[in-house]
């Protein structure tokens, strides 16, 4: 099946036949559906503070004692989504065809002067034509203009400020960050994963403000730029499993989604981390909700992580009867964590404790894609809080899917973490990730079919083995540009 020159081409990118061959047989033969329990609801998963325990969840993360705090960006990839309609818009323009009003490229054009990237030199007055309707798509898309459509959503201009300042998303993260996860010494850490082709667009969006920011908000900027590792990627195969071969006939492999990030995470030294999406930011009139909750999952941390920290000395000074009920009440109110019946429950519940531990945000339904919080039972019959993708639901099943519409909340990947451990080392966040978790999709490449193999999801199955705790937040909190004319909503207009 595999060639010398197969072996050659895998062993450059960094990875194993044994590797490969396994994610073959991944295909043949699927991952498992997951076993849900229940959807996590505010009566049972989620937490809703009331103002009492929103102070003191607030007050807590500002007297803590960290390790040290970095904010978490994964902003990888083109914008190649955020204007898939707008490419298919000046597809038809090209070829002399006439858009109605209400067709994406349309409105786009039509408030053009409502984003943050116009300007009069390049677009001029807005017209009500198809002519128009091309010039505009082209200037925003291609080298005729921004070349918005190949460049990655982190340096495009969301927001335009009264003072005429006109802010990238990534800028927005750069005042996020001198808010809420500012360091004892006035610095501000964010590792932002980046593709590396597109290093140089960020590293001049940064330049751009760099100095302007640290000596308006009096901090010190330390930026890391990582990359998803090649090594990372996964082969493709044909439609009957076998490895997909391009018409050069080398093997193909693909980026295996944001799970790939969970090397990237570990290689973080901070103790508290805050992971957010590079698109999901507003203007700064609602940094003070947004920066006020980010401090409340921080603090909830910070309480969990000092909880256990007690709760695993005492275990470890000598495990009585009523200590072990006091840590199962304690993981069952916290992270619905239940254990089946075992020999050593101290030792069992020991090991249960010392873990990553993870708070995520989770925002009232209001039909927003993504992931949903939903409480999970292991193969071991374990129990936990865990974050799930509609994929890896068995719709066949009708308990299952009946489940799945009960679901109140999504998650906004709105998630802080704590990596130490007691003693104060990092954890191997690659020993906590659950392998079953991945999914498989229906992708096409040089006009043929094929599979592709995406890895457990940074906040899924990467982080399936974490303790995990969820927070109701206000959806004022939660502001993504998936689209172009996301941007047109009140969140990202003056």
């Amino acid at each position: 099946m595999y060639t010398q020159e197969d072996i050659r081409q895998i062993e450059e990118r960094g990875t194993s036949m044994q590797t490969v061959e396994a994610q073959v047989e991944r295909f043949a033969k699927g991952f498992p559906w997951l076993d849900i329990v229940a959807a996590a609801t505010p009566e049972a998963g989620i937490n809703v503070l009331d103002e009492k325990a929103l102070a003191e969840a607030v007050a807590y993360a500002d007297s803590a004692k960290v390790a040290g705090k970095c904010k978490f960006v994964p902003a990888s990839g083109a914008a190649s989504r955020m204007f898939k309609d707008i490419f298919a818009g000046m597809a038809k323009l090209e070829e002399g065809s006439s858009l109605d009003a209400d067709a994406a490229a349309s409105k786009l054009a039509a408030k053009i002067k409502d984003f943050a990237f116009y300007t009069d030199e390049m677009f001029g007055e807005p017209e009500d034509s198809d002519a128009y309707r091309l010039s505009v798509t082209q200037k925003v898309l291609t080298d005729k203009g921004l070349g918005y459509g190949s460049k990655p959503k982190g340096v495009i201009r969301f927001h335009r400020y009264a003072d005429g300042e006109c802010r990238t998303a990534f800028a927005e993260h750069l005042v996020e960050g001198q808010d809420y996860m500012r360091n004892a010494d006035g610095s501000v850490n964010l590792t932002v994963t980046i593709s590396p082709e597109h290093k140089e667009l960020f590293e001049a969006a940064y330049a751009e403000v760099k100095e302007k920011y640290e000596a308006k908000y009096g901090v010190k900027y330390n930026i890391r730029f990582t990359y998803q590792d090649k090594a990372t990627d996964t082969i493709a195969v044909d439609m009957e499993n076998k490895p997909f071969r391009t018409a050069e006939g080398t093997l193909l492999f693909r980026p295996a989604g944001h799970g790939a990030l969970i090397h990237n995470l570990n290689k973080v030294e901070e103790e508290l981390v805050s992971i957010k999406n590079i698109d999901n930011v507003a203007y700064e009139r609602l940094l003070p909700v947004t920066a006020q909750y980010k401090k409340a999952l921080m603090g909830k941390c910070l309480m969990l992580r000092d909880q256990i920290f007690k709760y695993i000395e005492a275990l470890d000074n000598g495990a009585s009867e009523a200590l072990c009920a006091e840590v199962e009440a304690f993981m069952q109110k916290e992270f619905c964590v239940t254990l089946p019946a075992c020999a050593d429950k101290a030792a069992a519940l020991r090991e249960k404790l010392n873990r990553p531990i993870r708070v995520c945000g989770m925002v009232r339904n209001l039909g927003e894609p993504g992931g949903g919080p939903f409480i999970v039972r292991d193969a071991q019959g374990a129990t936990s809080l865990q974050i799930l993708e509609s994929v890896q639901i068995n719709k066949a099943d009708e308990a299952a899917s009946k489940m799945l519409s009960e679901a109140t909340h999504f998650n906004p990947v709105d998630i802080v973490c704590c990596l130490k451990d007691k003693d104060g080392k990092n954890f191997n966040l690659l020993e906590h990730v659950d392998d079953n978790a991945g999914f498989i999709s229906s992708k096409s490449f040089q006009g043929r079919e094929l599979k592709a193999l995406e890895l457990p999801g940074l906040w899924n199955g990467a982080m399936s083995d974490w303790n995990t705790s969820f927070i109701e937040v206000p959806v004022e909190t939660f502001n993504p540009v998936k689209v172009v004319l996301d941007l047109l909503r009140p969140a990202h207009q003056a």
